[in-house]
């Protein structure tokens, strides 16, 4: 009972209208992460944080709880994720009088994922007490420093304190290796962000994950569409078996 995945979904989304609950190989992007959610053996409870009813009843069919709505002020465009996650703890504090310790955020947008990777993730953060929190991330496959910035109209590097003349030139293995986070799997100690009202702090335990894909644009529905396909998801298995070929 120390962990429980909490997944947002937003009513707004300008990108993919209605984003967390468009179809993808015939069943809602939120139900993908409510199945990784579920196959979990560690998550004890699967809770889904919104502004839309629509989506709290989609979330609700696939087994999700939605205890509260999300208010409209942390739902913004602009609103950051600690405003919702704040919420989700003080509700449950006021309303169940318990905290878990841990909270395992998991994005729809970021659909594919495997449960044994949540599960070796949480049992990582269990292991380091000084980390603060963990987050996912993949290699990136450019290195910054081989990136431009533009001033006055001419490209920059992004690097000038580099005394390497045209650094940016040097093959690849010049740099350290670089991650981008996604959204995989991410996991928040309550204590930590109630005590400091951050949500990762300066000690976040690294997760390196693979680039399943995010959703952001229409077009990144294809790539996600085309590894559901052609390889073997537990996820999609699950809910094909429990809710149907599709909706």
């Amino acid at each position: 009972m120390n962990a429980f995945a909490i997944i947002p979904a937003r009513g707004g989304s300008k990108g993919v209208p209605k984003k967390s609950i468009a179809l993808l190989c015939g069943f809602p992007l939120i139900a993908y992460s409510i199945a990784a959610a579920k196959l979990s053996k560690t998550i004890a409870r699967v809770i889904v944080s919104t502004d839309s009813e629509e989506m709290a009843e989609v979330a609700r069919s696939f087994g999700a709880e939605t205890p509260f709505m999300r208010p409209a002020e942390f739902a913004r465009d602009t609103s950051p994720d600690i405003e919702f996650v704040q919420h989700a703890i003080q509700w449950l504090k006021e309303h169940e009088s318990r905290v878990p310790e841990y909270l395992v955020h998991l994005r729809p947008t970021t659909p594919l994922r495997k449960p044994e990777d949540i599960d070796r993730a949480i049992e990582m953060l269990m292991k380091h007490k000084d980390a603060t929190s963990l987050r996912s991330g993949y290699e990136m496959r450019e290195s910054p420093y081989k990136l431009f910035g533009i001033q006055d109209g001419y490209f920059t590097g992004l690097f000038p304190q580099d005394p390497r003349p045209e650094y940016w030139n040097l093959p690849r293995q010049a740099f350290p290796l670089v991650y981008q986070p996604d959204g995989y799997v991410d996991i928040l100690k309550t204590n930590f962000i109630q005590n400091t009202r951050t949500m990762h702090g300066d000690k976040i335990l690294a997760f390196v994950s693979r680039n399943t894909g995010e959703i952001d644009k229409p077009e990144d529905m294809q790539f996600a569409e085309y590894l559901l396909r052609n390889e073997q998801w537990e996820i999609y298995e699950w809910l094909k078996k429990n809710f149907g070929s599709a909706r």
